[in-house]
């Protein structure tokens, strides 16, 4: 079968015009069925794994409100008065026999954060595992290894704040190799055309964990109680890595039973696009703007991802004094929304490069565009509402489905410059954008000593700011082929 991959040209890939392979210059191989085939079955083994990967992040925030003592933190409520009261009164449990814990509202905050200082160490280091050995293994026993983790989280607890936040730091180091090491499976995986979709199919897992978790996890508060919260998405956990261990390979190449001719497509499509290189470039790796483009990009989108995630429902609750997590449905549904973007959009962006021609480099800016700039506008509109929380739940969900766009922009850009370090690459984004899920939190809470209006518009509109300089920047320094240092040998030559 022809290579449907040309030669990449001499010049430098990090200037001039986007010279995509595969688009419009370049006779195409004939693309493997998809039904059945070993790279969607991948991706949907990936999506179930992401799916339980968020279900063993956010757990805990739901199983928290029934683990703490209500009457310890009650005191230290800070509730505005601007807006009338619109909670429905709190049912009473039907099962009150989980224990319960007297934990203040900073202890609760070390609890919850301490995930993420786990998860910033380990993606650099887990990138460049994954692309040495391959990300199977890695992101295997990092999901069964926060499973395991998550069954143990009852008896942390009962031996205190400092056992629980350290088993919470573990799981954090667990989930930190996952992305790294799915974007370099990925990088021996997904035809350059159909990246959008393979990875939007995988990583919108991550959003239906979270819209299924939420309501799922009160419901067990609700009729058994918080254990079971951890027991049963332990268990799930620990299923999901046996299927994954049996069923997957790192490449196509060490596939049992890929077929001959979706073996010889895939490989085709990756020519010339992959390194032969032992070692990794680092100096011009981290002197490309390409990488900084998405850094900044990913670290701006995360800002207001966090915003909306921990931030908006405070909101609602100290200000326009309604409980979001009375309503399990009301919470996930923004996160529905997002899932069902990334899908959509995915099949968007792999249908513009192969039908319409635009070019790598235009989807990537238009769809980073709309799933940046989108969230930023109705993150302010959230705060400039009123006390009109059916509203406030509207724009919400209108802003986090909008960032689902990103998935096929910027989220899979490490894939179009550097496909042999994608997983490096992604380890340093990520590490970037961890940061705001540590300080974000932090600083709104010094923007809103008294928790007015007006100091919440201050919080949604630093978040929208530091969004939109973010978009922009990715817009003017991105870039959509191979770069060439992703290709050359040391001696400078391409392969």
């Amino acid at each position: 079968m022809k290579s449907p991959v040309p030669d990449l040209a001499p010049s430098d890939g990090e200037e001039g015009e986007d010279r995509t392979p595969l688009l419009q210059r370049a006779p195409r191989a004939e693309t493997a069925p998809v039904c059945c085939s070993a790279r969607y079955n991948l991706a949907f083994l990936a999506f179930f794994g992401f799916f339980v990967l968020y279900s063993l992040r956010v757990n805990l925030s739901v199983a928290l409100v029934d683990m703490v003592d209500s009457n310890t933190t009650a005191a230290e409520n800070r509730t505005a008065n601007e807006c009338s009261e619109h909670a429905a009164p709190i049912k009473v449990l039907h099962n009150r026999t989980g224990k319960k814990y007297r934990w203040d509202a900073e202890t609760q905050g070390w609890i919850l954060g301490s995930f993420f200082y786990g998860y910033i160490i380990t993606q650099i280091p887990a990138g460049y595992v994954a692309s040495r050995s391959g990300g199977k293994l890695l992101l295997g026993f990092g999901i069964l290894g926060t499973s395991v983790f998550t069954l143990f989280t009852p008896l942390a607890a009962d031996f205190g704040v400092g056992a629980l936040v350290a088993l919470r730091a573990l799981e954090g180091l667990g989930e930190g190799v996952t992305f790294p090491a799915m974007h370099a499976m990925w990088s021996s995986w997904a035809p350059p055309l159909e990246r959008s979709k393979l990875l939007s199919i995988s990583y919108a897992g991550a959003q239906l964990g979270t819209v299924v978790s939420l309501p799922l996890s009160g419901i067990i508060c609700f009729y058994m109680n918080w254990t079971y919260v951890f027991y049963l998405f332990g268990i799930v956990g620990i299923i999901w890595f046996i299927l994954w261990i049996w069923l997957v390979s790192d490449t196509p190449e060490t596939h049992k039973t890929i077929s001959p001719y979706e073996k010889e497509y895939i490989l085709s499509s990756l020519r010339n696009q992959l390194s032969s290189q032992k070692s990794v470039p680092w100096t011009p790796m981290l002197k490309s703007l390409a990488l900084w483009a998405i850094v900044v990009a990913h670290f701006s989108y995360n800002w207001t991802f966090y915003t909306l995630l921990t931030l908006l429902p405070t909101y609602m609750k100290e200000v326009l004094r309604f409980n979001i997590q009375e309503n399990g449905f009301l919470s996930a549904v923004p996160y529905l929304g997002c899932w069902l973007c990334m899908i959509l959009s995915g099949q968007a962006a792999d249908n513009l490069r192969a039908k319409w021609n635009f070019s790598t480099l235009c989807v990537r800016r238009v769809f980073s565009l709309i799933g940046m700039i989108g969230p930023a506008v109705f993150l302010v509109a959230a705060g400039f509402i009123g006390c009109d929380y059916s509203l406030a739940v509207a724009f919400l969900t209108i802003s986090t489905t909008l960032g689902g766009f990103c998935s096929s922009g910027f989220s899979i850009n490490h894939l179009d410059i550097a496909p042999s370090y994608a997983g490096i690459l992604l380890g340093i984004t990520n590490t970037f954008a961890t940061i705001p899920g540590m300080i974000g939190p932090i600083i709104a809470r010094s923007l809103t000593p008294e928790n007015t209006v007006g100091e919440w518009q201050t919080v949604f509109c630093v978040a929208a700011a530091i969004n939109v300089f973010g978009a922009i920047f990715f817009t003017l320094f991105t870039k959509g082929e191979v770069q060439n240092w992703a290709v050359r040998d040391h001696r400078g030559h391409r392969n």
